[in-house]
């Protein structure tokens, strides 16, 4: 056996690198699969929270947007007010105890994660949408676009550009919080590490090796998200072309930019 720290760190990686990867892999896939839904949630709440309301609308059409609102308010409150951990106790435990719903754990998690980020992406899609100026929604209202189809063609493609740092912020955390998904026995990286500690007693070579791994996944991932980025940005200047250039001239110049970009 090892007699030295990175003996052990070494070690353990070896014997135990199928459950670490496992690990590694369920909780990418809980990250991955909770940010794209926890989005869609999102955009969807913070589409129906910016609805318009004005003094001629039917009345019912006041009472169903205020009521909705209302809902739609009190669950961004309840989710970004409480801890993950405690939510996915109570939607683990509680789904099957009081509906009767035995969800397997893996399923449990991304439910949680979903719910729970799709409650922060309400307010930074919502600010994305404020963030574009209000002549812009005037524009595409004045020539017949629903409100569905203002956000959907004008307003969410540029607010999409300005929410990406956050949308990513966002999937980061998620792969650090998904190891409070543990308590309910989701098999994701902390959960395995904890489990590969038991055998020799060594919790703190075993969480080396976790947050190694961690560190790994996010400046990977941080540094992919920084490309799109940038490639959300276009180039830095634009050249305007005139009738009189030819294509090979015009093609010049892009040439140019490009490589001046690089």
């Amino acid at each position: 056996m090892p007699d030295t720290f990175f003996g052990w760190v070494w070690f353990m990686f070896i014997k135990y690198l199928p459950l670490f990867l496992q690990g590694a892999g369920t909780t990418i896939l809980i990250a991955v699969v909770g940010t794209v839904a926890g989005f869609i949630i999102g955009t969807l709440v913070a589409i129906v929270r910016t609805i318009p309301m004005h003094k001629k609308d039917h009345i019912v059409k006041k009472i169903v947007l205020k009521i909705a609102r209302g809902i739609l308010a009190a669950y961004v409150e309840l989710f970004r007010a409480t801890p993950m951990m405690v939510q996915a106790v109570l939607i683990y435990y509680g789904s099957l105890q009081y509906f009767g719903i035995d969800m397997p754990a893996l399923l449990a998690g991304i439910v949680v994660v979903s719910i729970n980020t799709g409650a922060y992406m309400a307010e930074i899609v919502r600010g994305g949408i404020i963030s574009i100026d209000v002549g812009q929604t005037e524009g595409a209202l004045s020539i017949g676009m629903t409100h569905w189809q203002t956000m959907l063609h004008v307003i969410m493609p540029q607010a999409l550009r300005n929410i990406m740092p956050s949308i990513g912020n966002e999937f980061v955390i998620n792969i650090k919080d998904s190891s409070v998904l543990s308590v309910i026995s989701v098999t994701e990286l902390f959960f395995m590490a904890k489990s590969s500690a038991g055998t020799y007693y060594k919790f703190f070579e075993a969480f080396v090796i976790a947050c190694i791994i961690y560190f790994v996944i996010n400046f990977t991932i941080t540094r992919i998200l920084l490309k799109i980025e940038r490639k959300m940005d276009g180039p830095d200047s634009y050249v305007l072309g005139s009738q009189n250039m030819t294509a090979e001239e015009m093609k010049l110049i892009l040439n140019k930019s490009i490589e001046g970009k690089k």
